[in-house]
């Protein structure tokens, strides 16, 4: 049980597919307000804002984020003992049906970031929640939460979808694509950059083979792929952050705490008849 549950109705168990920043954001404002989570992921995470997102436990054994510490486990039945000690366990997607059928969660939240329709169904949980593009209410999910940045972002939809999917990243002062590092073709990444370190416009983010990957503007490091991942022709590997505040890369972002704070009202919302 989270150690900062108040009641039944918060001692309700979540699972939530996926665990990059958004996702651990969402995990952050549930864990927060007493619900048991529990976080699935794939074997090797090509997360980039790796200091704020529980997916780097896969990697390093345990992580925390905010004060909130995961564990990534082999053992679901190890589960409820993390739970005990206030820990988000952290597991491999291919036992996710298994941990459904052992702890039967009453709330499902999908949020791989997938940007396109994908395996979860509506009749997974009492209470489905998808983030983004790809679910539709009624069809997958019984709500969605806006993930585009602007006005509607982090809204539940509880009729109809999220804005369709953009290829352009969100603006973050003045600066949109050119904030994105990404691969230039496919290959082993490598870097010995750091999050938090600054890079200047020119400067070597890191190589993808042979082929350096420069920064195209100056800024902070506030995210970059674990080293040694296979990554795709134009994949995301980095982000540079023009702001310069080194305390953003290793806090949790605006987006995500919106996001999460839209998916916690879909949950109260249709919890509200059961109190």
């Amino acid at each position: 049980m989270n150690k900062n549950s108040k009641n039944n109705c918060r001692e309700k168990i979540v699972l939530i597919k996926g665990a990059g920043d958004i996702a651990s954001g969402t995990a952050y404002r549930l864990y927060k307000a007493g619900f048991n989570i529990a976080m699935s992921e794939i074997e090797n995470p090509t997360v980039v804002r790796r200091t704020v997102s529980f997916a780097e436990c896969v990697y390093r054994g345990s992580w925390e984020v905010e004060g909130i510490k995961s564990v990534y486990i082999d053992n679901i039945n190890e589960i409820n003992k993390l739970w005990s000690e206030g820990i988000i366990p952290v597991f491999n997607r291919c036992h996710v049906e298994d941990f459904k059928k052992l702890m039967k969660p009453e709330i499902v939240v999908d949020a791989r970031m997938m940007k396109r329709k994908n395996n979860t169904e509506i009749d997974e949980a009492s209470i489905v929640i998808g983030l983004g593009p790809g679910f539709k209410t009624g069809d997958n999910v019984n709500a969605v939460v806006e993930t585009y940045r602007g006005h509607y972002l982090g809204r539940a939809i509880y009729q109809g979808e999220a804005m369709s999917y953009k290829k352009q990243p969100g603006e973050v002062p003045g600066y949109s694509i050119e904030r994105v590092v990404s691969a230039p073709a496919e290959g082993i990444f490598t870097s010995e950059r750091k999050i938090g370190e600054k890079i200047e416009k020119g400067e070597v983010f890191g190589y993808v083979d042979y082929i350096p990957v420069k920064a195209k503007i100056s800024g902070v490091i506030r995210g970059i792929i674990y080293p040694g991942i296979e990554v795709a022709d134009h994949e995301k590997i980095g982000d540079i952050d023009n702001r310069n505040i080194k305390e953003y890369c290793f806090t949790i972002s605006e987006k995500a705490l919106a996001i999460g704070g839209g998916v916690l009202e879909a949950v109260l919302y249709f919890s509200k008849d059961e109190n």
